[in-house]
């Protein structure tokens, strides 16, 4: 079957004839397998989100996944089509309602029709075409309002213009491209709220805490760009607004040496973002001073809603424009704020547990004490129903592949034997999913041939970590023949990522050692020091893998890195060396590392499983490997090197190419265009849909508040004063107080089953 395309069967033993059955009925069939009483029991909790979804368009085609910003404008102008006195009056509506702080933009009360606000546009362009192209916008404000028209159209009278023209082409006959310029224009967002709550979130000394990495990182990366987008966007438009973003994060009493402490911090690197931190409360209100793990938090996200909310609303004196969510918890709460202050919501995963978790959720009993996978996952359900718009980094991480099914493919029907079973959790054919891959930093991540902005006084540090001859607590293993070109990887030290992997590959094959040296930098050097279980291992193999393939002299083994200015020039070296970046993930489900490296300029080789096969085209802009054949992989390697020793000119062409992909696809530019245009379009079609949506949004609080929320008073809180976080991001071991054993609720589960057989 292609991608998002599912057709349940069941097989006659005795004839093998195929009859189709329902996603319930498969459903039903595979609970037997576990709870062969859930099964058979007709008021077992059953959900059907799709069965509210009738009255929204949605696409069809595998190929437009992930592209529902383009189809939202399709919809949306095949829906204003028609008289436009009539079919225009809700986007009249909404030009009405847009105000900065109660002052007016773009249109004022003296339009109260369609008619007088076409007139008013022709009035306008015929006017500021006569005038010079930069003519500034408060040289002509006044004459705008005579006709009822206000600031917000542009800053000049070319920009005036451009947009004056657009809107009339929207009104007189609504097309796409049109609709979605028009929208990129409109003066609706100022201020955004991002959620990202678990862990330790700060600018420093936080990577490698518990909880805390990539995330962090793609958040400040995001928060910068938005600014920076949001800043230019209201220069254009003609206004004097200062933007306000703010991270709503955890404020940690025991900050053990970080900022988390800090109540309100500024984004380094803006002028108008900060980190807003709001402590978790105890149940007698005071406020938690530990750290705890990702999977112990569920029962204190309610009352941090409200407590940020609060403060939301001080700081930013009204409620903000877009409120954007991070993994589980932090698009739980993203969804409480939007649904209270009804602001338009956009959401981002990182990472879908369940699919992490073989079977978790058939056998989400054996997990639930450790991981409490019954509210991550109820709770991930309600997310994705109630965001506007959900941002993925892929293609794949929606729809996975004719081989395998996506992170959220993965949630389109499933089930929890006890609990509650998905007959349709959620559609991938939503026009909701929107693809808008990340960036690297170009201040830190910039090609090596630009010499002029190399940091060549960190380089003494560099020559001493990739080549000294001594072992040390920092890296281990020589490069005997510095004149080597260096292939170079650098991940978290565990299975997936598959260093140990890559290791192998290179001491299995011998020319690829005559030609080139290796350097991984992955975790810690000593087994002793690690309390991860998976890396122990990895550790352990790394030093059988360097003993085995005799590999000192050929290896230069370093510790996790976490200072990025240093590991961009690192990369930068390394291409100097003409070497290549090597990602030999079994899975990623992105792949940051590699937009750094082809951002740096290296040749880069990276796993066909996940999101790097979309980055990378095979061939050209790099290299597309199998990690699950790894003589072939280290093959098209060596023959890589083999090719560029005879034409040295080879090395540079794929630089080249690389860089290429990068700057027209892969850029924090173009990520937060797309996501600035998501929110002003969703906002509106959000409020196009009101109708149609008040029956999910009741159906969705209905769940919310009678399964959520009791499952979440079954996870432990923990106790004030509990022993110290452990290093590995695993759940909390801290000292709990267990609850009561968990029960669903009897009034939903008759009430969602018969809702379910009346649709």
């Amino acid at each position: 079957m292609n991608p998002g395309i599912w057709e349940f069967v069941k097989v006659h033993s005795n004839d093998l004839s195929v009859e189709g059955i329902t996603p319930s009925e498969y459903l039903k069939f595979k609970e037997t397998l576990y709870d062969e009483n859930w099964a058979k029991d007709d008021n077992s909790l059953e959900v059907d989100f799709g069965a509210l979804d009738l009255s929204t368009p949605h696409l069809t085609l595998p190929s437009s996944i992930g592209n529902g910003l383009q189809f939202v404008s399709k919809f949306m102008s095949s829906k204003l089509g028609g008289k436009p006195e009539i079919s225009m009056k809700p986007l009249l509506d909404y030009l009405l309602s847009l105000n900065y702080r109660g002052e007016k933009l773009m249109v004022n009360d003296t339009i109260d029709t369609v008619n007088k606000l076409q007139t008013a546009l022709l009035l306008a362009e015929v006017f500021v075409s006569g005038l010079p192209r930069y003519t500034p916008f408060p040289k002509f404000e006044q004459r705008f309002q005579e006709w009822g028209l206000e600031k917000g159209w542009g800053d000049t009278a070319e920009r005036c213009k451009e947009t004056l023209n657009c809107l009339s082409e929207v009104l007189q006959a609504p097309d796409p491209i049109n609709m979605e310029k028009f929208f990129s224009r409109v003066p609706s967002i100022f201020n955004i709220v991002v959620f990202s709550i678990h862990g330790y979130f700060g600018q420093e000394k936080v990577l490698g805490l518990p909880d805390t990495g990539g995330q962090v990182v793609y958040i400040l990366d995001q928060v910068r760009a938005l600014e920076e987008e949001l800043l230019q966007r209201i220069k254009h438009q003609g206004l004097s607004v200062t933007p306000k973003i703010l991270v709503l994060t955890r404020l940690i009493p025991d900050a053990k040496g970080t900022k988390c402490n800090v109540e309100l911090e500024p984004v380094e690197n803006t002028k108008h973002s900060s980190i807003l931190r709001v402590p978790f409360k105890t149940e007698d209100g005071k406020d938690l001073r530990q750290w705890v793990s990702r999977f112990d938090i569920y029962p204190y996200l309610e009352r941090y809603a409200q407590d940020s909310c609060a403060k939301i609303l001080d700081i930013l004196e009204g409620k903000p424009d877009l409120i954007i969510g991070n993994y589980t918890d932090g698009n739980l709460v993203a969804s409480l704020m939007s649904s209270k202050l009804g602001v338009t919501q956009g959401t981002i995963a990182h990472a879908l547990e369940k699919t992490k978790y073989e079977d978790s959720d058939v056998k989400w009993r054996d997990l639930d004490q450790k991981y409490h996978f019954s509210c991550q996952f109820t709770a991930d359900m309600i997310a994705m129903n109630t965001s506007d718009f959900i941002i993925t980094s892929t293609y794949q991480e929606i729809a996975g592949s004719k081989e395998k099914p996506g992170q959220y493919e993965h949630h389109y029907a499933f089930t929890m034997p006890g609990l509650c079973r998905y007959a349709t959790g959620i559609n991938v054919f939503d026009p909701k999913f929107n693809i808008a891959a990340p960036g690297a930093d170009q201040s830190i991540y910039f090609p090596f041939t630009q010499k002029q902005k190399r940091l060549t006084d960190l380089h003494p540090q560099i020559e001493e970590l990739l080549y000294s001859k001594q072992d040390t607590n920092e890296h281990i293993g020589y490069l005997a023949d510095r004149n080597k070109p260096i292939i170079f990887s650098m991940a978290r030290l565990d299975k997936v990522k598959n260093i140990t992997g890559l290791v192998e590959w290179y001491g299995q094959n011998k020319k690829l050692r005559d030609l080139v040296n290796l350097v991984v930098v992955a975790g810690l050097l000593d087994a002793s020091q690690s309390k991860d279980r998976e890396e122990i291992e990895e550790i352990n193999k790394m030093h059988n893998l360097i003993d085995k393939y005799q590999l000192k002299g050929q290896i230069r083994w370093i510790k996790a890195q976490t200072d990025r200015v240093r590991n961009g020039e690192l990369y930068r070296c390394i291409a100097d060396t003409k070497g290549a970046f090597v990602q030999p993930a079994l899975y990623e489900a992105f792949g940051l590392t590699v937009i750094e490296a082809m951002n740096c300029g290296l040749a880069t080789f990276a796993t066909n499983q996940g999101g790097p096969a979309e980055i990378i085209v095979d061939g050209v802009s790099g290299f597309h490997i199998n990690p699950m054949n790894g003589r072939e992989a280290s093959n098209k390697i060596a023959d890589f090197f083999q090719k560029c020793k005879e034409d040295p000119s080879y090395w540079n062409k794929v630089s080249t190419a690389g860089l290429q992909r990068i700057y027209e696809c892969y850029t924090w530019k173009i990520y937060a265009t797309k996501v600035l245009n998501m929110g002003s379009t969703y906002g509106f079609w959000k409020t196009l849909n009101k109708e149609e949506r008040i029956a999910k949004q009741r159906y969705l609080q209905m769940f919310y508040n009678l399964q959520f929320r009791n499952l979440a008073k079954t996870v432990p809180r923990v106790y004030e004063h509990p022993p110290q976080a452990p290093a590995s991001a695993g759940p909390s071991t801290m000292t709990v107080v267990r609850p009561k054993e968990r029960q669903v609720c009897p009034l939903l589960r008759t009430i969602l089953k018969r809702d379910r057989r009346s649709n």
